[in-house]
């Protein structure tokens, strides 16, 4: 059984696989599912606070879904250290079924899946899970998503995701280059939202993403 106990107005420690996840939770106030929210790489000073990721959450708050931002391992209160994606797909996942046990009236609802950076390039592969065990997200947001060799001397392989995930991305990203996301979109037939200007971290450009997730799922809903 997945428990948790409280950290603050807004977070609790859920049980992970190597110690407790930290999670910071934005409660719908008529909720019909549940929406993980992951952050940017802990090892450059991303965190669940960060201000692309809250954006995330309220937004998907705000759209009917109790919001989830866990800390990634090492991070805040939450247990372990990075483990590249690996580990941290398998903390998202315990802390999807914590979630289930939570709120049962939206256990068998699929999840929305959103990320930043890092965070995105973790629920591809969370997203991937999901659907190998027969229980695909709604939808999957990702934003600045981690892919081919990025700052840092970094190298992402990220997967091939749904037709329908929500990919945005700045012109002027610094860290992730928009051509890196382009050439793995390219092959999958994907879309990118280019956000003309817009750096890494959105810096000005927060609405931006806001209102393209508004509109892709008032469209999805028409």
């Amino acid at each position: 059984m997945t428990s948790a106990s409280t950290v603050g107005p807004n977070a609790e420690l859920v049980d992970g696989p190597v110690g407790p996840i930290e999670v910071i939770v934005d409660l719908a106030a008529e909720a019909r599912g549940i929406a993980l929210v992951t952050h940017p790489h802990p090892l450059f000073g991303g965190a669940n606070t960060n201000k692309v990721t809250y954006t995330l959450a309220r937004t998907l708050r705000d759209l009917g879904y109790h919001a989830l931002r866990p800390n990634f391992r090492g991070v805040g209160k939450t247990g372990g250290s990075h483990d590249n994606g690996q580990g941290e797909t398998e903390d998202m996942l315990a802390v999807l079924a914590w979630a289930g046990q939570r709120w049962p009236a939206l256990s068998t609802a699929p999840v929305m899946l959103a990320g930043f950076s890092f965070g995105a390039y973790v629920q591809t592969r969370v997203a991937q899970s999901l659907a190998d065990a027969g229980h695909p997200a709604e939808r999957l947001i990702l934003v600045g998503t981690a892919a081919g060799h990025v700052e840092g001397a970094r190298k992402y392989d990220t997967g091939a995701v749904r037709p329908d995930t929500l990919v945005i991305h700045g012109s002027k990203d610094e860290t992730v280059p928009l051509p890196n996301v382009l050439a793995w979109a390219e092959p999958l037939e994907l879309p990118v939202v280019v956000v003309a200007g817009a750096d890494h971290f959105f810096h000005g450009r927060l609405q931006n993403i806001r209102d393209i997730i508004n509109r892709a799922m008032c469209a999805n809903v028409a």
